[in-house]
């Protein structure tokens, strides 16, 4: 089958079970396992073979972790060190311990037991964030804990796949610690950071000064590639590359119009690396063996789960419900499992029997957590709850005001809102401004506030005050209608450039508008009236009758001009239907 026939049967599968999926409320990642099981060589084999699609369906893993590095801060990081190193050691170390010692009562070795233990104890980033984020759950206590546990497991995978080949058949006494490749990976890790920090925002600085939208999307696509690609060469994982890049431009004016950028590559790989799982499921083993299997992802879930439950508990989660939840979503298998046990397959570390049933038994693991989470959400309900006590993760960013256009009129407003507290969002798509504005230390970010994808990426679905200080006519009007359409709870507040500018403002509902050179203009004349021999009151007085005037005369040139655009396209229309019904009506020679 060519690559483009095999395209479209992903893509078909895609748009055919996620709707259904959803639909049933089940979310889209079972959608997209259930898609690659009947598509796949254990279902309707209309595509034979998923290893080469799930790797180059892993990018939307890395993309994702390049996402969540944009959203964590490095101070965020050591705030958060508790929950991921104290929490995260203690879920991989105590739930590795307890499937080890399960598989040992059901008569496994020591050995298969302890490597199985420690594969299995890792659960699914790219399933568990995914989901969270759907349900919009990912700033709640368990969903904080959950992505600080999360974290670590992927910093523990490098550890684990650099010491499991030391652990196979073919490895022997002499080999021992390869410190020059532990070497090499601590000074990769170094050497990523370091260029993130003084390297990466210059480059993304020259690109946004190209003006050319398809660049700076290219040098995004070329830093998380690259970053990965050279965490992969030194032997580690590829998204610690991604997170450690998208962790060092958290904090650069790019940051939105990154995850923007990144979003749609993100979740189309995401989607298709969900469907490679589904389609690596060997369903010959569940009928030969279902008991056996069943049992497998059972004891694996529950074992977990309890574990989970647990550690929550011991690490200030009081809510039970909460605690109920982080043990259902991290109940699974993870991703890292696939890659862990076919490099213990290669490494004759566990019988190939053995591998086969885990990867099985993972994928089933990913397919149940849906239905786990629900279960653990309509007991939650039943549950009463308990005052919890805050975690020390901290919540992300929410601005209640967005700024676009960072000009002489948004510098104003945000400098203001500085004095009496206020925190806000600033974009701006002039790099030049952007780096200008930053040297005096305010906080704006680059990017095009026209594109729907980076208001969404800047807070504009949680803020509550969208002001609008973009000085180009045409611009201002095309961002004011996407904001209207598709955030409607936002307050406008709109700076408009002239008349023109204004009534276009108005014709779309807007009602806070302000003409940039009114107030100027009306405070220099109230002081012109003064210097003219009137007194004080008296020229704020004729300043303010004006003013109100002026006020009154714009709205009533609105109406005649909106009235007038009516009254003409009704008479377009009108002409139309007459010219349709001669045509319609017109004999036949």
């Amino acid at each position: 089958m060519s690559l483009l026939v095999q395209t479209l049967v992903y893509l078909l599968a895609a748009v055919i079970a996620v709707p259904i999926s959803r639909r049933l409320g089940l979310g889209s990642i079972l959608g997209y396992l259930a898609a690659g099981i009947i598509i796949g060589p254990f279902g309707l084999a209309f595509v034979s073979d998923a290893d080469h699609i799930l790797h180059f369906a892993e990018l939307g893993v890395v993309f994702l972790l390049f996402i969540v590095g944009l959203e964590l801060k490095p101070s965020r990081l050591w705030v958060m060190r508790r929950m991921v190193f104290g929490l995260g050691t203690m879920q991989v170390l105590f739930s590795a311990a307890a499937i080890a010692f399960v598989a040992m009562l059901l008569g496994v070795s020591s050995n298969i037991a302890i490597v199985s233990g420690l594969i299995l104890g890792l659960s699914s980033t790219a399933f568990v964030l995914q989901m969270l984020a759907e349900k919009k759950e990912l700033a709640t206590s368990h969903g904080r804990a959950a992505f600080s546990i999360l974290l670590f497991q992927d910093l523990a995978a490098i550890p684990l796949i650099a010491i499991l080949p030391l652990l196979g058949a073919n490895a022997t006494l002499s080999d021992g610690i390869n410190f020059v490749q532990l070497g090499l990976m601590a000074a990769t890790i170094v050497g990523l950071i370091v260029a993130g920090r003084f390297l990466l925002t210059p480059a993304f600085k020259i690109a946004a000064r190209s003006g050319i939208p398809e660049i700076f999307t290219a040098a995004t696509l070329l830093v998380v590639i690259g970053s990965a690609l050279l965490m992969q060469v030194a032997g580690m994982s590829m998204v610690l590359g991604a997170f450690i890049a998208g962790m060092m431009l958290a904090e650069s004016e790019f940051r939105h119009q990154l995850e923007a950028d990144i979003a749609p590559f993100k979740g189309l790989l995401l989607g298709l690396f969900f469907i490679a799982v589904g389609m690596s499921v060997n369903l010959g083993l569940l009928s030969e063996i279902p008991g056996r299997i069943f049992l497998i992802v059972a004891l694996l879930m529950t074992t977990k789960a309890i574990v989970l439950f647990f550690l929550a508990l011991r690490f200030g989660m009081c809510d039970r419900v909460a605690a109920l939840k982080l043990a259902a979503v991290l109940a699974q298998g993870g991703e890292f499992a696939f890659v862990l046990l076919a490099l213990a397959a290669s490494e004759a570390v566990l019988p190939q029997g053995i591998i086969d049933e885990l990867v099985l038994a993972v994928a089933i693991s990913m397919l149940m957590t849906p239905f786990a989470y629900a279960a653990a959400e309509a007991a939650g309900r039943r549950i009463k709850p308990v005052e919890q006590k805050e975690f020390d993760v901290p919540t992300d960013e929410e601005h209640e005001v967005l700024i676009v256009g960072f000009g002489r009129v948004g510098q104003i407003v945000g400098r203001l809102l500085n004095i009496v507290g206020k925190s806000f969002t600033a974009l701006e798509r002039d790099s030049s401004q952007v780096e200008f504005v930053r040297r005096y230390g305010a906080t704006v970010h680059y990017g095009d506030a026209s594109r729907l994808d980076l208001l969404r990426a800047a807070g504009a679905e949680k803020a509550k005050i969208f002001v609008l200080a973009v000085s180009d006519l045409e611009e201002s009007i095309k961002i004011a209608e996407s904001v209207k359409r598709n955030f409607p709870h936002l307050k406008i507040i709109a700076r408009a450039r002239n008349r023109r500018h204004a009534h276009k403002l108005m014709s779309l509902g807007i009602e806070h508008i302000f003409r940039e050179t009114l107030l100027s203009s009306l405070a220099m004349s109230e002081q012109i009236l003064r210097q003219l021999g009137r007194n004080a009151e008296d020229a704020k007085h004729i300043v303010e009758q004006f003013c109100e005037r002026d006020e009154r005369l714009l709205k009533e040139q609105f109406e005649i001009q909106d009235s007038e655009e009516k009254l003409i396209q009704s008479t377009k229309d009108t002409a139309r239907e007459l010219e349709s019904l001669l045509r319609r009506d017109k004999p036949i020679n």
